[in-house]
C-alpha cells in the first residue's frame, strides 16, 4: 500500500505492531536480532551482514523492504525466502485482528516476519528498518546492536526536511545498553548520534573513522580492498561480488558491526567474512544494486532513487569505460525530482518512461523537468518499450543505465 499511494499508507505510531505481535506471543523476544537504519546502504548492508553470519554458521533471518519481483523476497532465513503457504496461512489466521484493528501493509508484513522466524527458531536476524526509525514498526525490537548507515535527505515530507530532522527519527532505533555502529561520520549530524548514545548508555562508533579501505580495484566482476584499522592489516584483498563503489562504506560498516558482535559473544571468524562478502549475491539473493543485466553493450541497473543514491551511480559511471551514455528514467512524483535531475549529465541519451504504479511521475512531465536542464530523450509509455528501445540505439561499446526509482529496476528484473 505505501508503494502505491505513499505517505496515506502509513501508520505513525507503533500501536499496531505491539497489539498484532502481543496477539502472537511476541516472537521477536523469541531470537536474536540486529537492527540496521539509515538513509542510503541499509539495504546492502543488511544482505552482507545476514551472509556473514550464514556463513559463519548461524540460522540467519533476513527482513528487508521492498521487494523487487516477489514478496516473498521480504523475509528469508538463509537466502531462502519465506514459503507461499507460510504467507497465506498467516494472513488468514490473522483475519479478524487484521480487519478489527486496521493495520497497514508493513505492519501486517513485519508481525509475519517475526513469527516466521520464532516458528523457525532462527538464531538471529537481521531487521532492516523500514523508513525512518523512530516510529517504524519494526522498532519494538531489543537488538544486539542497532547499525544505521548515514544520513540524507529522503522521504522529507515525512521524516523532514533537513538532516537534522532526519537523524533525528534515525536515531531512534538505538536502545538503552545497545551498542551501535554509525556507518559515516556526518559532522551535520554527528552529535545527534553521540547525544543519544550517551542518553541511551550506549557504546558507539562511527565505521568510518574506526576504519579505512586502501588497494580497491576491480577484477573479474568482483570489487576488491583491503581493510585496516589504523596501521593494523585487519582484511587483506577482501573480495566483494556488490561491485558498486559505495559499497566500500557499507563494508567497514559491516566489518565493524562484525568487531562489536564478537565481542558480544558471537563467533564470528575472518573466513567467514572472507566468503560471505564474495558471494553475498548468491547466498542472500540481493539485486538491484550496481547490478549488470548483460554486456555488449553493458546494461546495469541500480535502485539508487535519492540525491545521495544518484550521486553514487554517477560516480560508477564515471569509472566504467563506455563511449554513448543512454539512461532509461522514471521516477516517483513524491520525490525531489529537480534536484535529481540537476545532477544528471546533459551528454547522455535519455529514454523517459513510468513504472506501473500511481505514484509514479508520468514520462511526459519528467521529461518536460529534464528538458529545462538540458536533458533530452525520448517518452515511452512503460519501461520495456523505453529499455527496447535503448538496446536498439546503443553500439556494443556504449551504457545503458536504467534507474531514478527502485521501481524501474524492479520491472526491468
Amino acid at each position: 500500500m505505501f508503494t502505491r499511494i505513499g505517505a496515506a499508507a502509513m501508520k505513525k505510531d507503533l500501536h499496531n505492531t505491539i497489539v498484532m505481535c502481543e496477539n502472537l506471543g511476541n516472537p521477536q523476544d523469541k531470537f536474536k536480532t540486529i537492527h540496521v537504519g539509515g538513509t542510503n546502504g541499509k539495504g546492502s548492508t543488511s544482505h552482507m551482514l545476514a551472509a556473514v553470519l550464514q556463513q559463519a554458521g548461524y540460522k540467519t533471518g533476513l527482513y528487508t523492504s521492498p521487494h523487487l519481483k516477489d514478496f516473498r523476497e521480504r523475509i528469508r532465513i538463509n537466502g531462502e525466502m519465506i514459503s507461499e503457504s507460510f504467507v497465506t496461512t498467516f494472513t488468514a489466521e490473522q483475519q479478524e485482528l487484521i480487519e478489527s484493528i486496521s493495520p497497514s501493509f508493513f505492519e501486517v508484513t513485519v508481525a509475519m516476519a517475526f513469527e516466521y522466524f520464532a516458528v523457525e527458531k532462527v538464531d538471529v536476524a537481521i531487521i532492516e528498518v523500514g523508513l525512518g526509525g523512530r516510529l517504524d514498526s519494526t522498532n519494538i525490537i531489543n537488538p544486539e546492536l542497532s547499525v544505521i548507515t548515514n544520513i540524507s535527505l529522503d522521504h522529507t515530507n515525512l521524516l523532514g526536511h533537513t538532516l537534522v530532522e532526519i537523524a533525528t527519527e534515525k536515531a531512534g532505533i538505538i536502545k538503552h545498553g545497545v551498542p551501535v555502529v554509525i556507518g559515516e561520520r556526518q559532522e551535520e549530524v554527528a552529535h545527534i548520534f553521540i547525544e543519544k548514545a550517551h542518553q541511551r548508555l550506549s557504546e558507539l562508533v562511527f565505521a568510518n573513522t574506526a576504519l579505512r579501505v586502501a588497494d580497491v580495484h576491480h577484477k573479474a566482476h568482483l570489487l576488491t580492498a583491503s581493510v585496516f584499522e589504523g596501521n593494523e592489516l585487519l582484511f587483506e584483498n577482501i573480495k566483494l561480488d556488490l561491485t558498486g563503489t559505495y559499497q566500500l562504506k557499507n563494508v567497514l560498516t559491516v566489518i565493524e558491526s562484525i568487531k562489536v558482535l564478537n565481542l558480544r559473544g558471537f563467533r564470528i571468524p575472518d573466513a567467514a567474512v572472507f566468503s560471505a562478502l564474495e558471494n553475498t549475491v548468491k547466498l542472500t539473493g540481493l539485486q538491484g544494486r550496481w547490478q549488470t543485466l548483460s554486456d555488449h553493450p553493458l546494461v546495469i541497473c541500480d535502485t539508487g532513487h535519492n540525491i545521495a543514491g544518484i550521486q553514487e551511480v554517477l560516480e560508477n559511471i564515471s569509472t566504467t569505460p563506455h563511449k554513448q551514455l543512454h539512461i532509461v528514467m522514471g521516477m516517483l512524483k513524491d520525490k525531489d525530482v529537480t534536484s535529481v535531475l540537476q545532477l544528471l549529465p546533459t551528454t547522455a541519451k535519455y529514454y523517459f518512461c513510468q513504472p506501473d504504479l500511481e505514484r509514479a511521475m508520468p514520462a511526459s512531465e519528467l521529461a518536460g523537468k529534464a528538458s529545462e536542464l538540458h536533458l533530452y530523450g525520448e517518452v515511452y509509455e512503460n519501461v520495456k518499450s523505453a529499455l527496447t528501445s535503448a538496446k536498439n540505439q546503443a553500439n556494443t561499446d556504449d551504457l545503458i543505465f536504467i534507474g531514478g526509482s527502485t521501481f524501474i529496476v524492479a520491472e526491468v528484473l
